[in-house]
């Protein structure tokens, strides 16, 4: 098979650390820096809204941006955590282009491998994310103690982050590689944790206009209104706004973003903060063509599919391919007409934050969230019944969750004592039908962008609803045996249970007299934890961290890749009988260093999954074979090196290596037979990657570039096409002007991605895995990108 040739980058290759920001050589040991590998002296969920935010929350934006303060950006190696934490603060975040997902920014941390097709990993279909070896589905994420479940495309569990929160409202993200604190309210998180946490409004009225321009007639405006104190009390909100239209790098079609955020901070004295949030988005993408190695090495990585070129569509799916389709070894599924998603959520939530008495606090959040989605693509396997070869094939979900968390704070002399409990109660339903496309010639084929009704199809296939329940208590306490030594210790409870009714099956299109009905329940009693940090000088710690883990079963409509999934009864009512959760040991052990000129951290793990499920894929993408497997056992093995160094004259330079080694512990058996994946490498999972940014700052200048290295990735189990390693290399300049007027902090941003116009795959298994073998579960990256952005505060 012929390989895409790579060029490494020349700009980087030599430099042994990987920079970031740090103003200058005056600057003091524990002064700020964009990106922190670092803990916290408790290992708690961190709340944005204080009983003191009237106070703390003082300055505006615009001073913010010019000066970071230490309350947005933890010390750098901060010290006592008791697990491997991460964060990256707003700061950081508002080097990228404007646009760009929160997800994509972690893409720089120590084992963090992030995918997607388009530049600013906002296209949700293609967006993958791994922490080690750990997968998107194996992962909790929050926001604001909102949980999001896993953030899978379809919102059966939960909610992307982009539609949950505008980027620039986000005031810092937290990772835990390994595993999440107990009290973090998730039931997917195998390992680690990624927490996200909105700013609050200013104290003082203002706001903030911002513009961007690039490729593919990127156009992106971002406003914000700050309403300032409005009493005594410190009463404050703030709405904001932000609208995107771009083109797809390839192909054709246009993608539109609009997004509406809102917070209200009420202080209630000294002692107690109400905080309520909203969020409302609307998302409208054209899809990329998934493609296989065949397609790309035959085709090009610049292949897509035939929209809005209707005729091609049409001629294709009655077997009339052109010379160079038609060398390939699948022309039918080489391209079809044409894919969307289109989804519109609302994220509400309300939380009261106070202080009980001395040493004692206590926090509740109540959420809701609605989801409605609708994913097309024009099938060459299906016809209409105006005799046209090809149909509107589309998938309506409607998610309903409501829920709640309260946790409890006691600190004494020696211990801080943690409790708390989760329940979130889940309505989901999953539908899929089919609409008529016209003859050729004889009108206009059905939009993607447009919704469409379930009635107004001439056939629905089936449609399924699922309710899950989900309760979660947790215990934990820190001690204090010296004041160079904390042991931490806890436990949690986790029941999470999934009913599945079948409304609509139609036998003409799924085969079955009926479908799978039933009920799924994982639990846990307790699933323990215990870490530990013994600072062994000021400048010099160790830590560790073993805990197990349990997650909850995914669920989704007929033959979509779940337990519920299976594509007879009789099939999940034997798994009904046998299946069990997967669960996780995790264990690692670190070394943290601090110096004046560096910092430094090496971090090994294990983990020890048990149970564990695959989704195997078979057939092609649209009339696709998805089946549940438990493999049994697999074992990780990983390292991770970091180092940042400080050098005088206002330059940083930041590097990592990490490598990750997960493998089966056992073949398994089919109804085809012994399946022999024993000592393979799990399919999506880099085992190498590097990690480098060097920056420099002076004055109203700021100038960072960095390099990812990424390793090749195994596409099917039996590790036999893989996905080339490739390095890629982002540019970004940012000149703050200072003011002007009412203006405060006028500033230009230049961003940069993929500087060397590198020729790579980007995302790995976005279709699934099949067993053995090519398949069409490929999406290359974008090539070089440059957009504009100049933004105002006021």
């Amino acid at each position: 098979m012929r390989l895409i040739t790579y060029r490494s980058s020349i700009v980087l290759a030599t430099l042994p650390f990987l920079l970031y920001h740090r103003s200058g050589q005056a600057q003091s040991q524990t002064s700020s820096t964009a990106i922190h590998q670092t803990g916290r002296t408790t290992d708690t969920t961190e709340n944005t809204t204080t009983s003191n935010s009237a106070v703390t929350h003082h300055r505006t934006r615009a001073q913010r941006d010019l000066a970071p303060s230490r309350s947005e950006e933890i010390r750098v190696f901060g010290g006592g955590s008791t697990r491997q934490m991460v964060t990256i603060s707003s700061a950081e975040l508002s080097r990228a282009a404007p646009g760009t997902s929160a997800m994509k920014m972690l893409q720089r941390l120590p084992s963090v491998n992030f995918m997607s097709a388009d530049p600013f990993g906002a296209y949700e279909w293609s967006t993958r994310m791994t922490v080690r070896g750990f997968d998107q589905d194996q992962l909790g994420f929050t926001l604001d103690d909102i949980p999001l479940g896993p953030m899978e495309y379809d919102s059966e569990r939960g909610l992307n982050i982009n539609r949950a929160i505008i980027s620039e409202n986000i005031r810092r993200t937290t990772v835990s590689q390994g595993a999440g604190s107990v009290e973090v309210p998730s039931s997917s998180n195998l390992g680690g944790t990624i927490q996200f946490y909105s700013g609050d409004p200013e104290m003082k009225q203002g706001g903030t206009l911002q513009q961007t321009f690039g490729s593919n007639s990127t156009f992106r405006t971002f406003a914000r209104y700050d309403s300032g104190a409005l009493n005594r009390s410190g009463t404050r909100f703030y709405i904001a706004y932000a609208h995107s239209t771009l083109d797809k790098w390839k192909g054709s079609g246009r993608n539109e973003y609009d997004q509406i955020n809102a917070k209200l901070v009420q202080p209630f004295g000294e002692n107690t903060t109400w905080t309520t949030f909203f969020d409302w988005s609307s998302r409208k993408e054209i899809d990329y063509q998934d493609l296989s190695m065949n397609y790309i090495n035959v085709l090009g990585s610049n292949w897509d599919n035939y929209y809005p070129n209707y005729a091609a569509a049409y001629h294709a799916a009655q077997g009339q391919f052109s010379s160079q389709v038609a060398k390939t070894n699948d022309p039918m599924d080489a391209a079809y007409y044409a894919g969307s998603g289109l989804r519109r959520d609302f994220v509400g939530s309300t939380t009261i934050n106070t202080r009980l008495g001395h040493g004692l606090e206590w926090r509740t959040t109540g959420y809701a969230i609605a989801d409605n989605g609708f994913s097309t693509w024009v099938t060459p396997y299906e016809s209409s019944p105006n005799g046209a070869p090809l149909a509107m094939q589309g998938r309506n979900e409607y998610g309903r969750r409501f829920g709640f968390n309260s946790h409890i704070t006691w600190k004494t002399k020696r211990n801080e004592f943690h409790a708390g409990i989760w329940y979130e109660n889940n309505d989901y339903e999953q539908d899929r039908a089919l609409w008529e496309e016209p003859v050729l010639g004889q009108g206009a084929p059905l939009s993607p962008y447009t919704w469409r009704n379930p009635r107004s199809a001439f056939m629905n296939e089936w449609d399924y609803a699922f309710n899950t329940n989900t309760f979660q208590f947790y215990m934990a306490d820190t001690y204090h045996i010296l004041p160079n030594l904390q042991i931490n210790a806890g436990f949690k409870t986790l029941i999470d249970t999934t009913h599945s009714h079948v409304i609509l099956n139609n036998p003409a299109f799924t085969g079955q007299s009926s479908l799978p009905d039933g009920g799924l329940t994982a639990e846990a009693p307790a699933l323990p934890q215990i870490s530990g940090n013994w600072k062994i000088t000021r400048n010099d710690e160790f830590f560790f961290d073993i805990s197990k883990n349990m997650s909850g079963y995914d669920f989704s409509g007929w033959n979509q890749g779940s337990a519920f999934g299976t594509t007879d009864a009789s099939a999940f009512a034997a798994q009904e009988r046998n299946l069990r959760p997967q669960t996780a040991w995790v264990y690692e052990a670190g070394y943290r260093m601090h110096r004046k000129w560096f910092d430094g951290l090496i971090t090994g793990y294990r983990v020890n999954f048990a149970n564990r499920l695959i989704a195997l894929a078979e057939g092609t993408i649209i009339n696709s074979v998805s089946t549940v497997q438990n493999v049994g056992s697999v074992t990780m093995n990983g390292l991770e090196l970091s180092g940042t160094v400080h050098f005088p004259h206002h330059i940083s330079l930041y590097n990592s290596f990490s490598w990750n080694r997960e493998t089966y512990d056992n073949n398994y058996n089919t109804a085809s037979g012994e399946v022999r994946v024993r000592g393979k490498q799990a399919p999506n999972m880099p085992m190498l990657m590097w990690k480098s940014q060097l920056t420099y700052r002076y004055k109203g200048l700021t100038f960072d570039i960095d390099e990812n290295y990424v390793g090749h990735r195994y596409v099917d189990y039996m590790n036999t096409v893989s996905a080339p390693h490739y390095f890629i290399t982002n540019l970004g300049v940012r000149y703050d002007f200072g003011s002007f007027g009412i203006l405060k902090n006028l500033n230009l941003q230049l961003n940069v991605y993929n500087l060397l116009d590198q020729h790579w795959i980007a995302v790995v298994g976005e279709e699934g895995n099949p067993v053995q073998g090519d398949y069409q579960s490929f999406m290359p990256g974008a090539p070089r990108q440059f957009f504009g952005t100049l933004a105002a505060h006021f």
